[in-house]
């Protein structure tokens, strides 16, 4: 996918880098497909902050997507290509043969007019879901279930892609874009190949504004306040971080601290992205 680049006719033009979205076949998502989307600002059900820097942005409704691919033995035809607000991944809108309408995470290389399929039976092809058992080794993948039958829940950003390193009984030995290698349920399904629209790590907005479109709120500095509101801040004039290790502003530390705390699944991780222990 081509990017675009634009003549400095302001200091944020200049910077600016974006797609051609050449591959988009459709301005409209299906209606039977969409549902209205409330934004949180950041805020938990009892209205407290919890994670700051998000608020306004565009007005967005949300896809439906099938990240189930049940559909089994069923053959779908890839109508149109579209652009999803709420993820950097393009959609892929599949008509079935038995008259059924679903949204798809678009894998790169998958055309308008192509057929998929899913389920145990189907073809090592692009786009096709199947389980893992059934998979070939060193196949890249996408879309993967952590529980059978509970749809998709990683690899699903643009230009992600895990691989299937070896099915060995009950699980299935897979290497994740992090670089960690972790043990799955070989019942779990998994789509063939790699998510599309993997230009878009090249893309820079070029100017707040489009931040803000986006729902995102500036950050500011730690080293930019006061002692009382951020570890980092105060001192005369522009403070070092001095001889102590980086802080979050609740006096955690930060880059490269372990915050995982989940016993329950450590043993299913083979490799961890990090070498240190």
């Amino acid at each position: 996918m081509p990017l675009r680049t634009y003549r400095p006719t302001t200091p944020s033009r200049r910077g600016t880098v974006s797609i051609t979205f050449e591959e988009l076949t459709r301005n409209r998502p299906e209606k039977s497909l969409v549902a209205p989307l409330k934004r949180s600002g950041g805020r938990n059900f009892r209205g407290k902050m919890t994670a700051r820097h998000i608020g306004g942005g565009a007005k967005r409704a949300y896809r439906i997507i099938d990240f189930k691919r049940d559909k089994f033995g069923v053959p779908g035809k890839v109508a149109t290509i579209e652009y999803d607000p709420n993820r950097s991944a393009r959609i892929a809108l599949i008509h079935y043969a038995d008259g059924d309408k679903r949204y798809i995470i678009h894998p790169e290389s998958l055309k308008v007019g192509d057929f998929i399929e899913s389920g145990q039976d189907a073809e090592i092809r692009i786009g096709n879901a199947l389980p893992l058992s059934h998979i070939p080794q060193g196949t890249q993948v996408h879309n993967i279930e952590m529980q059978p039958g509970s749809g998709g829940k990683i690899v699903r950003s643009a230009g992600l892609s895990a691989r299937l390193q070896a099915t060995t009984g009950v699980y299935s030995l897979i290497r994740l874009p992090s670089g960690e290698v972790r043990h799955i349920l070989s019942r779990c399904m998994a789509t063939v190949g790699e998510v599309g629209n993997s230009d878009n790590k090249n893309v820079k907005l070029g100017k707040a504004g489009k931040s803000r479109h986006l729902g995102r709120r500036p950050s500011v500095r730690g080293s930019a306040m006061t002692p009382r509101d951020h570890p980092h801040g105060g001192g005369e004039g522009r403070s070092p971080i001095g001889l102590k290790h980086p802080k979050t502003p609740w006096g955690k530390p930060a880059l490269g601290f372990r915050t995982r705390r989940n016993k329950r699944t450590d043993n299913m991780i083979a490799t961890r992205r990090s070498k240190k222990r």
